[in-house]
């Protein structure tokens, strides 16, 4: 059995082009919190703590949305193996705008007192639950509408959505710090970007209801209702047959998503807290690495079709790990060209890592298990991984007032990458129509 037929290529140029967008409007949502933590809400909802563990407080809160990840890729994963990719697609886009456009007109400590940071928790909870859902979905659906030749260029597209989210929302907090005082962005300024968000998420929906939902899924279920396979739950049929494959997806993911924190948030609290310098200087060099690492995500992605997933993500995976010493030695100058260089190059390296990583993941599971065993598989890194990085990196630097302690940190992350990368098999170039059959023969 072959690949479905291609879609016309005004069709799958659209299918990305919506993936993209809602991808980028979902993690802009999800960063501007990132952001917005290591910024002000260790003021505004943590007034009482002294200025490090307000911060340590709300990247707390931060990492909780972290948590709601792997639930909202169990349930996203479910319903959408079972009923398609598109449906899931544009209620994790409402749920997510939703949440973030209510942290706009979030009363704070100093109107409501506890209430604040409790309402704020539960608000970052809802973000997590539908960004868990979200990645699965916008990356499966473009791998199975494209050919398995190019499928590491095209499924990187939705994983270029991350920088290009966070580019986004930095953008807008650069303006809004360079054209307001510290008092006014305080005051009401910060709530500007996440407002922003209820605009956003109109544009995506009309974008995304327009796609089509996914051939490869179609024709696997056709075969169900066909009853020439039976159908199991997605999450017993992955917990059962493909632990193995969660495990290599959940290893893959931790140097690349540690790495990824310790770079975009974690310099905003060690520019400002250890350095003394202006919160600017690191959104400037953040904007200007992410438009580097938008630009070359798809790039790396289509190295993965012509040398490999694994080289390509070993690549990026050894070279972070070398990096991160030079990484806080360039910041400790204190100079913002040193400084965006830094920023930079580790993102360009991440790119090695990011790229091949959605076509790697896809490859790993059969169609009728394909959201949940990504999801769940990704969505369980980023607790051990991304959801902690900025409070141990914040926690090692009070620690120990030194950098050295975050570059073992990451490096620890980058030897299990290693490992899970190396057990893991070359899936470049494979048929998921051909991984479905074999699975229906083993099922049989």
């Amino acid at each position: 059995m072959t690949n479905a037929a291609p879609p016309p290529k005004k069709s799958f140029t659209k299918v990305v082009i919506a993936s993209l967008i809602g991808t980028t409007i979902e993690w802009y949502d999800f960063f501007l919190y990132g952001s917005a933590a290591a910024l002000v809400f260790n003021k505004l909802f943590f007034p009482t703590a002294d200025p490090l563990n307000g911060t340590l407080l709300a990247f707390t809160t931060y990492a909780i949305g972290f948590l709601a990840r792997p639930l909202g890729g169990l349930v996203f994963g479910h319903f959408g193996d079972k009923l398609g990719r598109k449906k899931l697609l544009v209620l994790s886009l409402v749920l997510m705008g939703g949440a973030t456009f209510a942290m706009g007109l979030l009363p704070t400590y100093a109107a409501i007192g506890v209430a604040a940071p409790l309402l704020l928790t539960l608000l970052r909870l809802i973000q997590g639950f539908a960004l868990g859902g979200e990645w699965g979905g916008a990356v499966l659906i473009v791998s199975e509408h494209g050919s398995a030749e190019r499928r590491g260029f095209w499924a990187s597209w939705p994983q270029a959505g991350v920088p290009m989210g966070n580019l986004l929302a930095t953008a807008v907090l650069a303006v809004l710090a360079a054209v307001q005082s510290d008092e006014a962005f305080l005051s009401w300024g910060w709530r500007v970007p996440f407002l922003l968000s209820g605009v956003l998420v109109l544009i995506g929906l009309w974008i995304r209801l327009s796609v089509a939902e996914s051939p490869v899924f179609l024709e696997a279920q056709a075969r169900i209702e066909a009853g020439k396979v039976k159908e199991k739950p997605p999450i017993v049929a992955v917990v059962r047959d493909h632990w193995r494959e969660v495990l290599i997806a959940m290893g893959a993911r931790m140097a690349e998503n540690v790495s990824y924190y310790v770079i975009t948030a974690f310099i905003l609290v060690y520019i400002t807290s250890e350095l003394g310098m202006p919160r600017s200087a690191g959104l400037n060099a953040v904007l200007i690495a992410s438009f580097v690492h938008l630009v070359t995500i798809p790039m790396w992605g289509a190295l993965s079709d012509r040398i490999g997933r694994r080289t390509t993500y070993l690549i990026g995976t050894v070279g972070i790990g070398v990096w991160m010493f030079a990484f806080f030695a360039l910041l400790d100058t204190k100079s913002f060209v040193p400084m965006t260089l830094a920023v930079t190059v580790g993102l360009f390296l991440h790119g090695a890592m990011y790229g091949p990583q959605a076509a790697f993941f896809s490859e790993l599971f059969g169609t009728k298990v394909r959201y949940s065993g990504a999801s769940i598989g990704y969505q369980l890194a980023s607790i051990a991984a991304g959801a902690v990085a900025p409070l141990i990196a914040t926690a090692l630097l009070a620690s120990y007032d030194s950098s050295f302690p975050i570059v073992l940190y990451v490096l620890g992350m980058c030897v299990l990458t290693v490992v899970a990368v190396v057990v893991a098999k070359e899936t470049k170039g494979s048929s998921l129509n051909r991984a479905d059959a074999d699975q229906d023969a083993v099922r049989a």
